[in-house]
């Protein structure tokens, strides 16, 4: 239980844009809940931002959608699922931030990637959503997505905001601790301190967030914020504006 059942099934956020609630996965050993986004692009075709577990039934929901054609692991940490999608669609194109190969690699696992999610002309999404890199980390390199029709910005681990009561209890105190704990959500402070040399880098693309003007913010860990965005962008990212 994640406390965000159902689990592994579509849940519509906005005109063609979803959201999978998946099931727990493991990070240096804590069971963490996760978040999968789903976009259907003008063309027919299904962009799938990190991707959590898919099974049969979630694969059913997913084919009567459309063609899956584009799959995201957004940062190094959240491309665990890419394999198995993949054998499921091999038509589909799989992008990969910076450092999600080296990371994969480092960990033993082989995964083909098409391309890098550099912000550039060609992307097949141009004018649909709008991207960036965020640097400044010496870690963490970001893709954000802004979803322009629904006006939905996509971060994965820039905010995490786990909500107590649908943790384990041995996990509050240190949510708490690290700062991601709701209703206060932000950077977790170990990945904050991977930007104090570069903080003017993390500033800018908070405020290109800001800019795009998101209604809603979805986050993979956690409760995503479906309204007041600009708001919550303001005080989850206060440290550095």
């Amino acid at each position: 239980m994640t406390g965000y059942e159902p689990l592994n099934t579509l849940k519509p956020v906005g005109e063609d844009i979803w959201i999978i609630d998946g099931p727990e996965i493991r990070f240096y050993g804590l069971p963490f809940p996760t978040r999968c986004t789903v976009v259907r692009l003008r063309s027919g075709g299904l962009w799938v931002h990190s991707p959590t577990l898919l099974t049969n039934t979630l694969r059913a929901e997913i084919d009567a959608l459309g063609s899956v054609d584009h799959l995201v692991a957004p940062n190094w940490i959240h491309y665990a699922s890419i394999p198995e999608w993949q054998a499921a669609y091999p038509k589909a194109r799989a992008w990969a931030a910076p450092g999600v190969v080296e990371r994969a690699e480092s960990q033993g696992r082989s995964i083909t990637f098409d391309q890098e999610l550099w912000a550039g002309p060609n992307l097949p999404w141009l004018g649909q959503i709008d991207q960036m890199i965020v640097e400044g980390s010496t870690v963490h390199r970001e893709a954000v997505f802004f979803h322009t029709a629904s006006k939905t910005l996509i971060l994965t681990d820039l905010i995490e905001n786990f909500e107590p009561r649908k943790v384990r209890w041995y996990l509050r105190p240190v949510f708490r601790l690290v700062g991601i704990a709701d209703p206060d959500g932000k950077m977790p402070r170990d990945m904050r301190m991977t930007f104090r040399k570069n903080r003017d880098q993390l500033r800018e693309a908070v405020e290109t967030m800001i800019g795009w003007g998101p209604e809603q913010v979805i986050v993979s860990h956690g409760r995503w914020y479906q309204d007041n965005a600009v708001e919550e962008l303001r005080r989850a990212f206060r440290f550095v504006l």
